[in-house]
């Protein structure tokens, strides 16, 4: 990252990033209670900068333009990420091949599948990474909730550090992803991704001893894709393993991804990191910057009743030939795949 260069380089140094809040990994410090220790020790070592301790709200992460100085917490394997995928059967062709195509074909290893019906021929190019979750196809919150609570369990039984789910219309910056879980403690309780509203939603509860029968909180929308750390997960399980999570939406009557924030931010009480750098279809994706859409963890597109809400990326390939821009985008990020062009002939739209 250039703030890197020009801090290793003695040009900026640590105070003026600090100063300048333009850290966006410093949220990590922050949602792990370690604000008030970071801003004790600036004042301490520079009284003059006047560093001042805020108070908590939401933790929300700097824009997708915007410069931020990666820290390092912890080094990360490419198995150490669970990514799970959640498609249906009739998405299989139009959406999952595509996936296969581009960014799953570097990820293979880190990767699952997670739908509603056996498939022959996803069967043989997935193999064991296809999780037949036996739930219904039918698009409700019951279906959903169902994949959702198989998502999680095989997170469990994997071992894996990092719990990532995404939709069948995302594509996985799968590099800037580990960048992103690596600026966190797979130990400490991270719940990181985007919300699809910006405000809390609410949910009936039983009656309290305050005598409220409602709870507010923030959930990250899964058709950006959202990311749980292992020790978050863990606390997760009396309300999401073996079946849990399903009869914990039933009496909230949530769906899926709702459930997720239901039971991190209001059961246990963790604050949901707000980044910037995941995407769904519900937003304006045409007002992302040309120039830092190659930074995002996550992309998407609109359906066929909103085609033209992609990105504005420019590569070889035409709006016609690449509806998505996924192909485009991944041209960009690999260029030595096979299918992709001749690299003179990428760029970004000017």
């Amino acid at each position: 990252v250039a703030t890197t260069h020009l801090i290793t380089s003695g040009v900026v140094s640590v105070l003026d990033v600090f100063q300048n809040r333009t850290v966006h990994q410093f949220l990590g410090e922050v949602g792990n209670g370690r604000w008030s220790h970071l801003s004790q020790q600036m004042e301490k070592q520079y009284p003059q900068a006047g560093v001042e301790e805020e108070e908590e709200e939401d933790i929300i992460a700097e824009g997708p333009g915007e410069t931020a100085l990666e820290i390092v917490k912890e080094s990360l394997q490419p198995l150490d990420i669970f990514i799970a995928v959640k498609t249906t059967r009739k998405y299989h062709k139009s959406r999952v091949e595509l996936l296969l195509q581009t960014w799953i074909s570097s990820a293979k290893e880190q990767t699952f599948i997670f739908t509603d019906g056996e498939d022959h021929d996803l069967r043989e190019k997935a193999g064991d990474h296809l999780i037949n979750t036996n739930c219904s196809a039918v698009h409700t919150r019951q279906a959903l909730c169902c994949k959702m609570s198989v998502e999680y369990d095989k997170f469990l039984d994997s071992g894996r550090k990092w719990f990532c789910h995404a939709d069948d219309d995302n594509y996985i910056n799968v590099d800037r992803l580990m960048q992103l879980l690596s600026s966190y403690l797979h130990t400490q309780d991270i719940y990181v991704g985007k919300p699809s509203l910006d405000h809390p939603v609410e949910a009936a509860e039983k009656v309290k001893s305050d005598g409220s029968t409602s709870v507010k909180f923030w959930f990250a929308t899964g058709g950006a894709g959202f990311c749980i750390s292992r020790g978050l997960a863990l606390k997760m399980s009396p309300w999401a393993s073996l079946g849990n999570f399903i009869s914990t939406a039933e009496k909230v009557r949530l769906p899926d991804d709702c459930t997720i924030g239901y039971i991190v931010e209001a059961l246990l009480e963790v604050k949901m990191i707000h980044s910037p750098l995941f995407h769904s279809h519900l937003e304006n994706l045409q007002q992302l910057p040309t120039s830092t859409i190659l930074n995002q963890v996550t992309l998407s597109y609109g359906g066929p009743e909103n085609k033209y809400n992609v990105v504005s990326v420019r590569g070889a390939f035409s709006l016609d030939k690449d509806p998505t821009r996924f192909r485009s985008v991944h041209c960009l990020l690999y260029p030595d795949t096979a299918w992709c062009p001749s690299k003179r002939k990428l760029g970004f739209k000017s």
